[in-house]
Parts: C-alpha cells; sequence; structure tokens
C-alpha cells in the first residue's frame, strides 16, 4: 500500500519531505514523483523529473532549454499522467497526494484526472479558494486551500499539510466496505427542472434490477457522464437533461463541450435521450448576465442562478446539432419529445412556456434525424410520470434485447 506524493521537489522539497515522513510515520509507504523542472531536487525522488519528462514526450534539457513555463507545465502534466497510470496499473498506487501553487495544482491534478474514479486523490493548493473546476474536471478529487502560500515549513503550513496528509492515510488504509452490487449501470441527467421526471425514472429503473447514477447537467456533470462512459462503468444512459447543449450554443456557464452526446453513441450503449431544460441558458447573478441578452427574457432560479429562455432560432440550431449527434450512434438510440414541455417552466402559464420556441426545437428535430433513430412522440410534458415511464420502457427494452439487462 503507498500514497503517491507529487510535486516540485526543486522548490518544494521540504514541504514534500515533511508530508512523506507524516504518511510513512503512520505504517504507510510513499513513492515520490518529482514534477520540478528548472533545479535540482532536495532528495532523490522515487520517479525523477527526467523520467517524468521523458513519460511526457519530451526530456528534462529540452523543457530547461525552451525556458517556456507554460509548455514545461504541459509537458510535465502528460507525463506525470503517465506514471501515476503505470503506478495504479502495476498496483503500486493506492492514493495520490499533491502540494503546491498553481504549477503543480496544474501538473499533479493533470495526474490526478487520469486516475478511476474512487481513487483516492487530495490537492493542497494554494489555488483551492478560487475556481477549481479547471483542476476538478469531472474527477473526484479533493482540494484543500493552504491558506498561506507553501513556502517553507512554520507552524501553520505543518498542521495544513499533516492534517492532507493524515486524511489521505487514512482514505488509503480503511476499507470503507461499500457493497458493489453485480447489477447494470444507467446514468441519468438531471435538472432542478427536470428531477420530477428523473426521480421518478430511477425508481423504476431500480424497481428493474438496474443501479442508477444520477449526474447534476452542470457542465462538469455532462462531462463526468461521457467520461464514465468512457471507461465502460456505465452500461446504458437515459439522456434525459441535454441543457447543456444550450449553454454550449448560446455562452451559458454550465457548458459541458462539443463533444457532449458522443460517448454513449460510439461505445455503442443503448440510449433514450430527451430534449429536457432546452428552454434556458444558464448565467450566474443577475448582473453577471452579458449586456448583450439585456433584451432576453429571464428567470431568476435563485440569487445565483439566472436563467434566460432560448429563442426559437436557437432551438432550431440545437435541434440540428443533437439529431446529428444520435445519428452517429453505434447502439441502439431512441429521441422522446415531451410535446408540452421540455422543463418545469415551460409548461402553460409559467415563465417559459413558449410553444412556438419548442415547435422550432422539435421540428427542427423530426427534420435531421435519420430512420435509424427512433423518434418517440408523447403529448405529455417532461415531468409527467407517464413520459418517465415511456423512455424507461424502451431504454429497458433496448438493454435486454442488447443482453445489458439485469439477470433474471
Amino acid at each position: 500500500m503507498a500514497v503517491v506524493i507529487i510535486g516540485t521537489l526543486d522548490t518544494k522539497g521540504e514541504e514534500i519531505g515533511f508530508a512523506r515522513d507524516v504518511i510513512e510515520a503512520q505504517g504507510v509507504d510513499t513513492h515520490v514523483v518529482d514534477v520540478g523542472v528548472m533545479g535540482d531536487p532536495e532528495f532523490t525522488p522515487d520517479t525523477s523529473a527526467s523520467e517524468v519528462a521523458k513519460a511526457g514526450g519530451t526530456t528534462l534539457d529540452a523543457l530547461r532549454g525552451d525556458g517556456d513555463r507554460g509548455e514545461a507545465m504541459e509537458a510535465m502534466g502528460r507525463g506525470a499522467a503517465a506514471v501515476a497510470q503505470r503506478l495504479h496499473d502495476e498496483g503500486v498506487l493506492d492514493g495520490v497526494l499533491g502540494l503546491g501553487g498553481s504549477g503543480n495544482t496544474s501538473i499533479a491534478t493533470t495526474a490526478m484526472r487520469a486516475l478511476p474514479v474512487g481513487v483516492p486523490k487530495f490537492m493542497v493548493s494554494t489555488m483551492a479558494s478560487g475556481d477549481t473546476e479547471p483542476y476538478v474536471g469531472s474527477r473526484d478529487i479533493a482540494m484543500l486551500y493552504s491558506v498561506a502560500d507553501i513556502e517553507g515549513l512554520n507552524q501553520l503550513s505543518r498542521r495544513v499539510i499533516a492534517n492532507a496528509a493524515l486524511a489521505m492515510v487514512g482514505m488509503v488504509v480503511n476499507d470503507p466496505d461499500v457493497a458493489v452490487e453485480d447489477r447494470p449501470t444507467i446514468g441519468i441527467t438531471m435538472f432542478g427542472v427536470t428531477t420530477p421526471c428523473v426521480q421518478h425514472a430511477r425508481e423504476l429503473l431500480e424497481d428493474r434490477g438496474y443501479e442508477t447514477i444520477v449526474f447534476h447537467a452542470t457542465g462538469t456533470g455532462g462531462r463526468a457522464m461521457e467520461s464514465l462512459v468512457e471507461e465502460g462503468i456505465i452500461d446504458g444512459v437515459l439522456d434525459v437533461t441535454t441543457t447543456e447543449w444550450a449553454d454550449e450554443l448560446v455562452g451559458g456557464v454550465l457548458n459541458a463541450g462539443p463533444e457532449r452526446l458522443d460517448a454513449a453513441g460510439e461505445a455503442g450503449i443503448p440510449q433514450v435521450v430527451s430534449t429536457g431544460a432546452l428552454d434556458m441558458v444558464n448565467f450566474g447573478p443577475r448582473d453577471s448576465v452579458p449586456a448583450e441578452f439585456e433584451s432576453r427574457q429571464f428567470h431568476v432560479h435563485n440569487p445565483q442562478v439566472t436563467l434566460m429562455r432560448t429563442t426559437p432560432e436557437e432551438n432550431a440550431e440545437l435541434g440540428r446539432i443533437i439529431a446529428e449527434k444520435l445519428n452517429a450512434a453505434t447502439g441502439p438510440t431512441a429521441l422522446a419529445l415531451p410535446l408540452a414541455g421540455v422543463s418545469m417552466i415551460d409548461v402553460d402559464g409559467e415563465d417559459f412556456h413558449d410553444p412556438e420556441a419548442d415547435a422550432a426545437l422539435f421540428d427542427a428535430l423530426r427534420e435531421h434525424l435519420d430512420a435509424e433513430v427512433e423518434l418517440l412522440e408523447l403529448d405529455t410534458d417532461i415531468n409527467d410520470e407517464s413520459f418517465a415511464e415511456a423512455i424507461v420502457d424502451r431504454l429497458d427494452e433496448y438493454m435486454r434485447e442488447a443482453g445489458r439487462g439485469p439477470s433474471e
């Protein structure tokens, strides 16, 4: 059992050595990976910076000669990720701990994101009090703000680093005894405005013998589901809430990137997709909405979240994009349209009820969807129980026909 510690031994050797000593005092082995570029390490690591650079496709001499900090951080991040993957595959890595400022936070979390969900990952960082999304991404990375810069040992840094080291020991030593059931796993996407649909669908799927993992469609949630599909952890997808594509198209804050809706199709696993929350683009507080959108229709969801209604033109383009994504799928795929409303606030009497905008979305989907993609049209809104029942029935049929359903 070993904790891998990733750090720049030319600048943070004292602090990394302290973390190593705290961990080893608890009877846990360590494996120190040096990712420092410009100077010599303060002590001999288990994996040298030269080895990391080589794993990143370059050499330490080349990085030093170029003198490009950004390029060096990127190369050492690639190398650290390759080293971490190798150590995990060899059974050497049971958890990974990183310490540092912006540079090593970037490098160490790149390595952490290359590891499977469930492997303990802990980053002590000066960057942990700001926007951590670039570092965490869609992985289960814990970040601890260092309070003071990680520069020398003092009464504050010793306590913070020791707490992190002991937390890592606790994660790798203690067996949580989490029961793992041999059931097919369904990934489901949810937003607040599609919650009733997802809750009912989840209950129905679990009653039929499936395990479900629900992802909050906040950008990182969609990316997390796509990543777990690629890893083979998810066997089928009930993609109720595709709202992240509205943010990707229009410029909202919860986009999941242009690869959203690719993974299930490329993996060939069964999927039933719907149009949940495509009536909205997400922004932060009302005063954070870009001035270019001031004439648009808004709904203040809470003080931190402002929703903007999508237009017929935007919905037509969303329909084209989603149809093209589903047309490329290699496995059984259905698209389910809730003709009476795509969210809780897109129904008669609510703020975003807009039959013209919804019609533009549905018409574009019908126009661009290939015949190989099954089209389900229901005269209900997305949160009606009958809609959840219909999409669960179809996904269950796909799963069983593909031999992926629960054991009889």
